[in-house]
Formats: C-alpha cells, structure tokens, sequence
C-alpha cells in the first residue's frame, strides 16, 4: 500500500489545499493530511479545530483519507505513518526555493521517502491561508478561496477577534 503524507498548516483550509488533496488521491492508496501543531505563528484555529475542519471538507473524497496532527520532525511523522511519499503543492517561485531546500534535508535525513510536487491549478495559485485570514479581517470576501463552511468559520472567528 502507499501510503502519501500532506503536511500543513491549513489555518485555514483552502481551495488550493483541496485542490491538491483531489489530485493527491490519485497518486496514493492512502492519504494522511498531517496537520502541524505550530503555535508559535499564532493560528486562527487551534489544531483541534483545523484537524475536524479538514475532515469536514475532504469527506466529499471518494479516497481513503485521514487527517492527523503532529507536533514531531516532519521525517519522524511519515516514519511513523510507513508514508513512501511526501505531497506538498508549489504555487510560485518562492515556494519552490522553500521546498526545494527543504526536500534536500529530507533527502539526507530519509532518502527511502519521496518528495513529490503538484502545482496549483492556476485559479488557486494566489490563495494563501494567511492572505485568506488578512482580506477577511478587513472585511473583504473570501468565499472564492474557501468552500462556504470555512469561510463561515473564518468570518467568525475573525469577528471575536
């Protein structure tokens, strides 16, 4: 079985994110959504509350999905998970100098699992979680870069401050 492994923030979720969870599926028997525990960058949503978000949205996959949080070494994780295949999309440039670095210390720390790229479709390459989160804190509308339930999500929180 491969087992592939998409790592994240996903504060909050997006359309891109989507996008590529949809075509991932097709590469993977089985796919994990790793939901990284990063309270130092000040998320919108607690992990708790991203991990159900995401499950939330992928249910309309006809994949073998799970989404997990993890707090360890992105190696260790996919270690754990017995994960061949690490998914991360690239949506310009500066992402691929980001990755690009970081697939190479993956390499040497675990040369046994791939790093494998997707590019974002072209309607979904300027979406950004913290972009999303920046436009719906100055009331702009977000509902082009997030399904409906998110952005209602997003505007409340956004809301309580």
């Amino acid at each position: 079985m491969r087992i592939g492994l998409y790592p994240g923030t996903f504060d909050p979720v997006t359309n891109g994110h989507l996008d590529i969870i949809g075509r991932a599926v097709k590469l993977v028997d089985r796919l994990v959504i790793g939901v990284a525990q990063n309270d130092d960058k000040g998320p919108l949503f607690s992990t708790a509350e991203r991990v159900e978000m995401i499950k939330a949205e992928v249910a309309r996959f006809n994949a073998d999905i799970e989404v997990r949080p993890f707090s360890s070494l992105l190696m260790h994780f996919a270690e754990e998970l017995d994960a061949s295949v690490i998914v991360r999309g690239l949506r310009a440039v500066a992402d691929f100098e980001y990755e690009f670095q970081m697939t190479a210390m993956n390499q040497r720390l675990n040369s046994d699992i791939e790093t494998v790229f997707l590019m974002a479709d072209p309607r979904h390459q300027a979406i950004a979680s913290r972009l999303v989160k920046e436009i719906a804190r100055l009331d702009g509308r977000i509902d082009s870069f997030v399904s409906p339930a998110v952005a209602a999500s997003v505007l409340a929180k956004v809301k309580k401050g």
